[in-house]
């Protein structure tokens, strides 16, 4: 009973020890600042979707014209894109981080380091250098948002100060709509406070701040998976020379003793 035990903890441990943390932690990230990133980033295009009809008066546009409302319907396709994307492209990752651990763990055994598995760990480091240069793009397209509704919610707050001055906001500025449209809010008036009054400019801009967040989360796993991916690399590729190394050498004594032995040979038959 003490050595099935024993056994089951030895495979237990063994098992442990062959996870990648690294990997591990690094893919945890990831799922973490896409799921911000995708969901606060949705929640917060449907806000705005909300604040400019409801106080903007901003309409669709007949037909198949490209407005405001068609460009946040491509963005959040492209949400869904991303949120699918990923997802299969950390457990791609986590594979390859169990294969090059098992490779490293096992470099006095029985596995063979292949050029294949060499060429797919710096496939896998170039892709990811390109993610994180497209999640660098994203992490700066989110930030502007976030600087247009930090200037609105801070009008918001301080509209006791704002008495008898005149701030407009006006979505034109943004391309929201056309020049010809004039769809201006200005302060004091009862669409403004109606805006304020209803919590979503607040919550659509700690929406956006959540999404910024979730950008920069995933250009932190990037950068991590860049390191343990490069370190990864490096390891296989010491231990593809060190295994050709001791493959040569193996085969040099193995020479050896087959020459020590026919001259042995030989030299027992000359005596005899």
């Amino acid at each position: 009973m003490e050595s099935i035990t024993h056994g089951c903890m030895e495979c237990c441990l063994k098992c442990v020890r062959g996870i990648p943390y690294p990997s591990l932690i690094a893919t945890i990230l990831l799922y973490a600042g896409v799921a911000l990133f995708c969901g606060c980033g949705h929640e917060a295009l449907t806000g705005t979707l909300t604040i400019l009809q409801n106080y903007f008066e901003v309409v669709r546009a007949p037909g198949d014209s490209l407005d405001v409302f068609t460009m946040i319907d491509i963005i959040k396709y492209v949400i869904y894109g991303i949120a699918s994307a990923f997802f299969v492209y950390g457990i791609l990752l986590m594979v390859e981080g169990f294969f090059t651990s098992g490779a490293i763990k096992d470099l006095y055994g029985d596995f063979k380091i292949t050029t294949c598995g060499r060429c797919v760990s710096a496939w896998f480091i170039m892709l990811t250098y390109i993610f994180m240069l497209a999640w660098l793009g994203l992490t700066a397209f989110t930030a502007l948002p976030v600087f247009m509704y930090f200037n609105i919610w801070t009008i918001c707050q301080n509209t006791t100060m704002l008495e008898g001055a005149s701030l407009c906001l006006d979505p034109r500025q943004f391309g929201v709509v056309t020049i010809s449209e004039e769809k201006t809010v200005c302060t004091g008036t009862e669409k403004f406070f109606k805006m304020c009054e209803s919590k979503e400019v607040d919550m659509t801009f700690h929406l956006f701040v959540c999404a910024l967040a979730g950008a920069g989360a995933a250009v932190i796993a990037m950068i991590h998976y860049l390191m343990v991916l490069s370190a990864n690399w490096a390891y296989v590729k010491d231990a593809c020379k060190l295994q050709k190394y001791e493959d040569c050498k193996s085969k040099e004594e193995q020479e050896l003793h087959d020459i020590h032995s026919t001259r042995s040979k030989e030299r027992l038959n000359a005596y005899t």
